[in-house]
């Protein structure tokens, strides 16, 4: 009888890592987004070196972030419950954590991208910073190859992952759902 109870809790493990693994990362991806729009709170659109509407930035990252860190601290029932799905289905939060880890993995893409290609290609700096927030730090001083990889473009990578998870999670929660299901 032991035997079985044991193999129970064994089979119900990689769910509750599952969960306890997403529950980290939407908390870290939405304190990075939040913290990635500081310094565009701070300098209040004077120090950056093109005119832009910095507000928007701040806002964007803001709402992100807190949604992701709204999601990460959240009971699992309540989330479930928006989903409309079993609190102890593993496809809730596996979804979840893919859309964040291949929005996070082609950013991080993106954001190396960004940091290395050459000057006299004159990219846009207002579609760089939509795709790159950090993009910032390259337009004021010129950051070395170890930043980028270790710390502008994973912080690229996070917010955009909490992009992901709020894309992921508004769909997982009206996918399948009919007009006349409205309320």
């Amino acid at each position: 009888m032991l035997a079985i109870e044991t193999a129970a809790r064994i089979r119900l493990m990689p769910g509750r890592a599952l969960r306890a693994t997403s529950r980290i990362a939407f908390l870290l991806c939405g304190l990075i987004s939040l913290f990635t729009g500081v310094p565009y709170a701070m300098l209040q659109g004077v120090g950056l070196p093109v005119q832009s509407e910095w507000v928007v930035f701040v806002v964007a990252l803001a709402v992100i972030g807190v949604f992701s860190v709204t999601l990460g601290v959240l009971p699992g029932s309540w989330i479930a419950k928006g989903c409309r799905k079993d609190q102890d289905d593993q496809r809730l939060f596996s979804v979840l954590l893919k859309v964040l880890a291949i929005f996070a993995g082609v950013f991080y893409l993106v954001a190396v991208f960004a940091y290395f290609s050459p000057n006299r290609w004159n990219l846009n700096p207002q579609l760089m910073l939509a795709l790159c927030p950090m993009y910032l730090v390259k337009m004021t001083f010129d950051p070395s190859p170890v930043a980028i990889f270790f710390l502008l473009a994973p912080m690229n990578a996070a917010v955009y992952g909490s992009l992901g998870l709020t894309s992921g999670y508004m769909w997982r929660c009206f996918h399948g759902r009919r007009p006349s299901q409205g309320r």
